[in-house]
């Protein structure tokens, strides 16, 4: 019966990753310049047949192999997280002093509040929310960043000028009489009432980024406060970690949502000066 209910090992990572990490095993490798090492010895071709026998054979047994598998699993996790990291760290060094500035107060007020837990509480280990503040840093870099990009974009578009050439469009359009010019103004009225349509869609998603970094803040500093006055971990759990993590996700996805408005906003600009 317990054999009926055994499920398969599944990996969450494809097969030819898995044997490509397999592929990099320091004992493969090994083995493999055994093989060349063979081939030049003998100066047979019987040493290369037998390597490619083995090879394939490794491959297909050892990768599929659940104790492997998990192994790979966790080093590939290590190395993307490792990627992640760099990846962050430079975006980091993009930034103006005062934006870094800001994400070092916020690392520094993380360091604080798991400190101050631990010594006020007298746990030995942090909670899960606790745990999960490195998350939340890591989504104000990303924020942040996505946050002084559009910033910058809009910047380099004067939304009061598209206004006053849409209106300035729309009265000689009104006036004049001649079909030809009147299907010219009225293609240029069409261009106008989209780039400012993308403005307004890109400026909107500029003050929601803006409204979910001082969230960010403010919970950090909210938790801060409250970790000072804690004296047991009971309390801890009162706290409402959720609201704001729920929050993140839903900026993240209207991130996602208007990412193609600024290549629209680019495409209609160039249109425009053609």
């Amino acid at each position: 019966m317990a054999d009926l209910q055994r499920q398969p090992s599944i990996s969450l990572i494809p097969e030819p990753a898995l044997m490509r990490t397999a592929a990099l095993e320091p004992a493969n490798l090994v083995g493999i310049a055994g093989f060349v090492a063979a081939t030049a010895m003998t100066q047979s071709i019987f040493p290369v047949i037998a390597a490619l026998v083995c090879e394939a054979a490794y491959l297909l047994i050892f990768s599929r192999m659940p104790w492997y598998q998990r192994r790979a699993e966790a080093r590939i996790r290590l190395a993307s997280a490792r990627k992640l990291l760099l990846g962050r760290n430079e975006t980091i060094a993009g930034f103006t002093k005062k934006e870094r500035e800001a994400v070092e107060s916020l690392r520094w007020q993380m360091q604080r509040i798991q400190e101050n837990y631990l010594k006020f509480t007298g746990a030995k280990v942090l909670p899960t929310n606790l745990i999960s503040l490195e998350k939340r840093w890591e989504d104000f870099v990303d924020l942040l960043d996505v946050y002084r990009r559009r910033k910058q974009h809009l910047q380099s578009v004067a939304k009061e000028q598209l206004s006053e050439r849409l209106a300035e469009l729309e009265r000689e359009h009104g006036t004049t009489v001649d079909e030809k010019i009147r299907r010219t103004l009225e293609t240029d009225i069409e261009i106008t009432k989209k780039r400012l349509a993308s403005f307004e869609a890109l400026e909107q998603s500029v003050r929601q980024v803006e409204s979910e970094l001082e969230s960010i803040e403010n919970f950090f500093g909210y938790l801060n406060g409250e970790i000072l006055s804690m004296s047991t971990p009971e309390k801890f759990s009162s706290l409402d970690f959720e609201h704001l993590s729920d929050s993140i996700a839903l900026t993240k996805q209207m991130i996602d949502e208007t990412s193609e408005v600024v290549g629209q906003l680019d495409a209609l600009e160039r249109r425009a000066q053609s």
